[in-house]
């Protein structure tokens, strides 16, 4: 098992649990296993999968409920695992629509198909919850994320979270590809949309949390931890 520390960031995520076909499809998609830190053979396509999963395979097939952070000075990754084996104890699964993919974000991903206001709590309790464990922006990052161009909430998100897409800004998606144009975007769509379609469940689940860290900077995510939520 990964161990817990010395890790450059850390970041609470879902995954699609370990040995499940759609593991096994975002492994494939991305050219590689987070879990096993290893390296996949990619779907067979006539996509430039390579190339437009450059950004995303970094940080491994995921939903994003706390963005990636550096723990806190003086913060200890263990205290951060035993905080998360203590949350998932006690908090419910929460479930959304169906995923389906769409381009609605910029980028494809897999997403509700219809408003999810309990996963949208539970993502920002999340956030709440587990910021004490976040360092501070530094001023570099805090100016590069600046530079993309933030709505004013997104902005007080930024300072108040290190993160500007919370709250009202929270949309969860599965990323599978960089920024996109739409003709490539529907292509993309119309691939994945059948590979999907059969082992998506009718009802969205998350009922697991994962803990991701980037073993240094520049580095991919490695998935650490496992946390079911047994509310």
């Amino acid at each position: 098992m990964t161990e817990l520390g010395g890790h450059a960031r850390y970041a609470i995520y879902w995954a699609p649990p370990r040995g499940s076909w759609l593991e096994a499809f975002g492994a494939s998609w991305m050219g590689r296993d987070a879990e096993a830190d290893e390296q996949r053979m990619r779907i067979r396509t006539d996509l430039p999968l390579e190339r437009m999963t450059e950004g995303p395979a970094r940080y491994g097939f995921h939903g994003t409920l706390k963005a990636p952070f550096a723990l806190a000075e003086g913060g200890d990754a263990a205290d951060l695992h035993r905080a998360l084996a203590d949350y998932a104890a006690r908090t419910a699964p929460a479930t959304a629509p169906a995923l389906a993919p769409d381009a609605d974000l910029g980028f494809v991903a897999l997403r509700p198909s219809g408003p999810a206001p309990a996963l949208d709590a539970l993502a920002l309790d999340i956030v709440e919850t587990f910021d004490r464990f976040r360092a501070p922006l530094d001023a570099e990052t805090l100016a590069r994320r600046r530079a993309a161009g933030l709505t004013p909430a997104q902005d007080a998100n930024l300072r108040r979270y290190g993160y500007p897409h919370v709250g009202g800004e929270f949309r969860f998606h599965v990323t599978l590809t960089n920024a996109v144009g739409p003709t490539l975007a529907a292509d993309v769509v119309d691939t994945v949309a059948p590979l999907v379609a059969p082992y998506l469940d009718p009802v969205f689940r998350l009922d697991e949390l994962a803990l991701f860290a980037e073993p240094a900077a520049g580095k991919a995510f490695r998935l650490i931890r496992r946390y079911p939520l047994r509310g």
